[in-house]
């Protein structure tokens, strides 16, 4: 377990002693600070509630907080190939499942911790800047309805992870990954429309139809896993397809990266 440890903190050390690192999570506190500032000099923070100034501000700063995880997770196994340091890394006396596992949790460590740097710092400036007041409805204004969204929020980044992650893996190229993570991002909703399940049955098995499960939070039962859903989909159903579809993803890495031929 030691040598495991080991092995993730030398990842970990691989990620955060690139200066690219530091550069994109000071980008992410500046804009998780300045956009609270910004809201409250547009709207003014007499009426608004801060709790909905703090979910505005990482709904925004989130989609780029998914873009600089992605291209960490695109590099984690594209780039050991790219600088060609992969055979010095096998020859080490490590299995290839412990090497991709020690990459994959350091990939996930620094979406964790990129998330947590922007959700203090947009709720700590909120708080500063806007209302302590709650509104009559409670709509969106409640720190229940904020971190069930930003768990939502998570899901979608973990699942886009698993992808850059694994066609990392598999085609060694950090370039597709970012490429085809950012082409997910931004035409999940196109395809959700156009393979819609309410039209089509065998729709809602479609991974883009599953991902954004903050929709359920619309429904009469906001937090439950039951429910009507949407075509007969619901939070548990979502969840349980985007389970399958991550399995499916970390079986093809693991797979490809245990059997690929690194000698040429």
């Amino acid at each position: 377990m030691s040598n495991f440890g080991n092995l993730i903190m030398n990842e970990n050390m691989k990620i955060f002693r690139r200066p690219r690192t530091w550069i994109m999570l000071s980008i992410l506190a500046l804009i998780s600070l300045l956009m609270p500032v910004l809201l409250n000099e547009g709207m003014g923070s007499s009426e608004v509630p801060y709790w909905q100034a703090a979910i505005t501000t990482v709904q925004v700063v989130f989609f780029l907080n998914t873009i600089f995880c992605v291209v960490i997770a695109a590099e984690a196994v594209a780039g050991e190939f790219t600088w060609g340091t992969i055979k010095l890394l096998l020859i080490r006396p490590w299995s290839r499942s412990k090497i991709l596992a020690s990459k994959y949790l350091s990939v996930i460590g620094f979406s964790i911790l990129s998330t947590l740097l922007v959700v203090i710092l947009a709720t700590v400036m909120s708080y500063m800047l806007f209302s302590h007041s709650v509104t009559q409805d409670g709509s969106g204004a409640s720190a229940s309805h904020a971190f069930a969204l930003w768990g939502y929020l998570y899901v979608d980044l973990f699942i886009t992870l698993a992808i850059a992650f694994m066609v990392s893996s598999v085609f060694r190229s950090g370039a597709l990954a970012i490429g085809l993570s950012l082409f997910i991002m931004f035409t999940q909703n196109l395809f959700s429309m156009i393979f819609n399940p309410v039209r089509y049955e065998w729709a809602k098995y479609v991974l883009f139809n599953n991902m954004d499960l903050s929709r359920y939070m619309n429904s009469a039962a906001d937090y439950g896993l039951l429910g009507d859903g949407n075509a007969g989909m619901t939070l548990g159903f979502s969840i349980a397809v985007l389970a399958v579809y991550y399995v499916i993803f970390m079986l093809i890495s693991w797979v490809v990266f245990n059997k690929r031929d690194v000698a040429g």
